[in-house]
């Protein structure tokens, strides 16, 4: 059974970075593509970036230039880089692959605010 953990999370002011992890247990992730999705309160689950097995990244428009994900692929790991955070970016986020996922992981809290 496939098992995400994700953490990295916390209290943020506006313009300041924050590095997620997300740690797969249970499959060899090397052979998928892995994805960083947020959740808002009430709203639908958003994709944010998205990495291939050969490093190939894609991004949301509402994050390019501020996110980079990346992965490795050795530790069965992926990661995102969050720098010059935004209120908005307030969420709980996750990591998955893209469809169909695996059973989703607790998420991590990001809360950015004065």
């Amino acid at each position: 059974q496939v098992q995400l953990v994700e953490s990295g999370g916390g209290l943020v002011q506006p313009g300041g970075s924050l590095r997620l992890s997300c740690v797969a247990s249970g499959i060899d992730v090397v052979h998928y593509n892995m994805h960083w999705y947020r959740q808002a309160p009430g709203e639908q689950r958003v994709l944010d970036a998205a990495i291939t097995p050969t490093m190939i990244t894609r991004y949301h428009d509402s994050v390019k230039g501020r996110f980079t994900i990346s992965r490795d692929n050795a530790k069965n790991t992926a990661f995102l880089q969050m720098d010059n955070l935004k209120p908005e970016d307030t969420a709980v986020y996750y990591c998955n692959r893209n469809t169909p996922w695996w059973e989703w992981g607790q998420g991590t809290q990001v809360t950015v605010s004065s």
